[in-house]
């Protein structure tokens, strides 16, 4: 039996739509360009699957700092609740961690992206694996796909093929060419959640430094705090990366206009009087070691050459010849440790993707386009994106939802 509905795209929303579609009594079929489904669910999460945010849909769109307003029905319908739900009732235990991630209890993704295959084989999907290449039209309708591998003739058309980020998943922007193709603006892609290079050339040296429990904050060249949390942050050769890093990035969107400082409090929990307390009491009770042997007791072991450079304290120097201007030079760095950022990581290495398809040009409560009848769009390829937490997937959950629920409202209207 030929398909009516072909969805384009076997990363989340993509799923969720063939799903959602097939379950409202549509004959759909799954075009994927990978021979495996899912492939960057694979990643997310490092391994895991942050699957969504164990929170009501209004902090969703708190999260989305980019066009949220249309995702508001979208989200209204398919809230997290029901992501958890839907996932439960496919038999994937889930739990909720630290900032109300929801991960499959087993920490593997794979257990997220076998049920939602093992449901696609229920109800008699065919995957069939092609990379898409464009998407035919009549008198302003989808009525087909073009792939490498042939042509596959329908009534109806999901675009669901991501961004550009990790383009080894299969996320190398061929969906925004079809889009173009039939007329739809794309926002220009931006990396977002993605890793940030500094102008410092000591972030090298600390190269592999993980720092847990610090606070970061962000400044742009007005001296605005535009972003500020408490978490983990790590060193690389280029920078600094980490999930603190990576929600920071979403907030630096301007590289051409701004600029930006990152400012990192290694003793959050300390006020400046409670940390001079417990430099005096360190000091006091190493009068007479080298300042270099007793740094160890308040930063890491690969920051302490560093620490000695910034603060300009030789690092023989012992500690009862400190003076107090030194000492409140070293209680600086400790609270206030800034790192000039040049710029992001290239949009390969990003999470996901800022930009895509322009949202006023898709009706938002049926994710359908506004100029080819029977074309629908959703996930990463519209131009939405979310903070990390569960968020952004979140977003593709709903809009792949949405997107089929509406495609097989449409084909059966279609049918004689």
């Amino acid at each position: 039996m030929e398909q009516e509905l072909i969805v384009i795209g076997g990363g989340a929303a993509g799923m969720m739509a063939a799903i959602t579609a097939a379950r409202s009594g549509a004959r759909v079929a799954l075009l994927e360009r990978n021979p495996k489904l899912g492939r960057k669910l694979y990643i997310t999460g490092k391994g895991r699957c942050n699957v969504t945010n164990h929170c009501p849909p209004q902090e969703v769109l708190a999260n989305t700092p980019r066009n949220s307003r249309f995702l508001f029905g979208a989200m209204a319908r398919t809230t997290p609740a029901w992501v958890e739900e839907f996932f439960t009732s496919l038999g994937v235990e889930l739990k909720v961690e630290r900032g109300n991630r929801v991960f499959p209890a087993s920490d593997h993704a794979a257990d997220i992206i076998d049920a939602l295959f093992f449901e696609l084989r229920r109800l008699k999907v065919p995957v069939i694996q092609d990379r898409a290449l464009s998407i035919r039209t009549e008198d302003g309708k989808a009525v087909g796909a073009e792939g490498e591998q042939g042509e596959y003739s329908c009534k109806a058309v999901i675009l669901a093929t991501g961004g550009v980020s990790y383009p080894a998943t299969g996320s190398t922007g061929d969906g925004y060419d079809m889009a173009a193709r039939l007329g739809h603006t794309i926002v220009s892609p931006e990396p977002s959640l993605v890793p940030l290079e500094a102008e410092e050339s000591f972030c090298g040296e600390m190269q592999g430094l993980a720092l847990k429990n610090v606070s970061l904050k962000v400044k742009n060249k007005k001296g605005k705090v535009i972003y500020q949390e408490q978490g983990e942050m790590l060193f690389t050769h280029f920078g600094l990366s980490g999930p603190l890093v990576l929600s920071a990035s979403a907030h630096m969107r301007d590289y051409e206009k701004d600029s930006y400082t990152c400012i990192i409090d290694l003793k959050p929990a300390l006020d400046e009087q409670k940390l001079e307390a417990r430099l005096l009491r360190e000091f006091g009770e190493n009068l007479n070691k080298e300042i270099q042997n007793v740094l160890g007791a308040l930063v890491p072991r690969l920051m302490i050459p560093v620490m000695i450079r910034m603060t300009g304290i030789p690092a023989d120097r012992k500690v009862h010849d400190i003076t107090k201007g030194e000492r409140r030079r070293l209680l600086e760095c400790l609270k206030s440790f800034q790192i000039h950022i040049t710029g992001p990581r290239p949009i390969r290495e990003a999470i996901i993707t800022a930009g895509g398809v322009k949202v006023s040009e898709v009706d938002p409560k049926t994710m359908g386009s506004k100029k080819v009848e029977g074309l629908y769009l959703a996930g990463e390829l519209l131009d939405v994106d979310a903070y990390t937490g569960g968020f952004n997937l979140q977003i593709a959950w709903a809009t792949g939802r949405a997107a089929g629920e509406s495609a097989a409202a449409f084909l059966a209207e279609e049918r004689p």
